[in-house]
This record gives structure tokens, C-alpha cells and sequence, in this order.
């Protein structure tokens, strides 16, 4: 009997110390908020067989990797800790070099098939009048955005947007996408120089 009343009163006191209490609910994790630049541009200044207008919140500068040639350049946003790299390529009528080259880039394109969710390739009209191709990945992937436009027989350039910040691509959407918008943009005024 008095096991009973002991455990009787034991119950009653985890019931009494749980009852008088808020239950403790985690919240999730929460991302810094990104202060996004207004798009505004600038034309590219620099000597190249292309120019185009970029973001004043970039800068331009030449490509310092190991096997970078002299036309390929790097349109940094330091504020945003990402890149967009072009690589320039000149074809002399070369339409073996040209079909090299676009084999080239959905091989660096999936490179990233690792980490994408989806790959996304399109031929795409642009309103000057002018043709790209683009490539959109999805998923944890360093490079979210490629393209490439030439002219077919002088002219070929790529262009790769890269995001240098190791956090999760959820919480750099609008980094991404501002970084899209700034791609077309490039592409929408990119010109060949004769």
C-alpha cells in the first residue's frame, strides 16, 4: 500500500513540474540578410576583341589563372564574394576550333553533375538580336549559371558565374539570381570588335 501512495504522489509531481511550464519549441536556423547593390552599369574600358557593360559594383580584372590567356577576364563582386570568368577564344574561320570550344563547356558544365540536381540548356534569342546558350545547374554547385555566344567565325566567348561562399545555395538565392540578372545584362550589350 504504501508503494502505491509513493507512486501515486511520484506521478503527481512529474505531472504538477511539467504542467506549469511552456514547452521549449527550437526555432530553425536562421541566414543573414544579403544587402543586394541596385543594378546599375558601366562599359568595360579594357583593350579586347568583345566589350561589354558590367556592374559598377564589380570590378573588371584579368584572369591570373595558370593557363588563362590574354583575353580572358574576371568581373569580381567583392561585396557578394563571387565571380563571373570569361574565357575568349578567337576562331579564324576555324569551325572545327568552334565546335572544340562548345564541346568544351558542357564538359566544364558537368563537371558539376556531382552536387546538380538539374541541368538546364537552352538556345536563347536575346532582344539585340543576337543568339546565346545558356546552362542554369541547380543544387550545391559552385557555378549556378554558364553561357557562351559567338559570332561563328571570328568570335567565341564563355562565360561562367561562380559563387566563392561555401553556405548553403538556399540561403544565396538572391545572390544567385542577382548574379543572373547582371549575365543578361552582359550578354544584352556584348559586341565583337572587328
Amino acid at each position: 500500500m504504501i508503494k502505491k501512495i509513493l507512486l501515486y504522489f511520484a506521478a503527481c509531481n512529474v505531472l504538477w513540474a511539467c504542467g506549469g511550464q511552456e514547452i521549449f519549441t527550437p526555432k530553425p536556423k536562421g541566414f543573414n540578410r544579403i544587402e543586394l547593390p541596385p543594378h546599375e552599369y558601366q562599359k568595360m574600358q579594357e583593350q579586347h576583341p568583345y566589350s561589354f557593360e558590367y556592374s559598377t559594383s564589380a570590378v573588371l580584372e584579368p584572369d591570373t589563372f595558370g593557363q588563362a590567356e590574354p583575353d580572358w577576364v574576371i568581373v569580381r563582386y567583392p561585396e557578394l564574394n563571387s565571380l563571373i570568368q570569361f574565357t575568349y577564344k578567337p576562331l579564324n574561320g576555324d569551325l572545327n576550333k568552334l565546335s572544340k570550344h562548345i564541346d568544351d563547356a558542357f564538359k566544364l558544365a558537368g563537371k558539376h553533375h556531382v552536387k546538380a540536381t538539374s541541368q538546364k540548356e537552352q538556345v536563347v534569342e536575346l532582344k539585340n538580336g543576337k543568339r546565346a546558350v545558356t546552362i542554369e545547374l541547380e543544387g550545391e554547385v559552385p557555378s549556378h549559371f554558364q553561357f557562351y555566344m559567338t559570332d561563328t567565325s571570328k568570335h567565341y566567348l564563355r562565360g561562367a558565374l561562380y559563387l566563392m561562399e561555401p553556405t548553403l545555395n538556399d540561403s544565396l538565392r538572391p545572390v544567385i539570381e542577382y548574379m543572373k540578372e547582371d549575365c543578361w545584362h552582359i550578354l544584352e550589350t556584348l559586341t565583337w570588335k572587328k
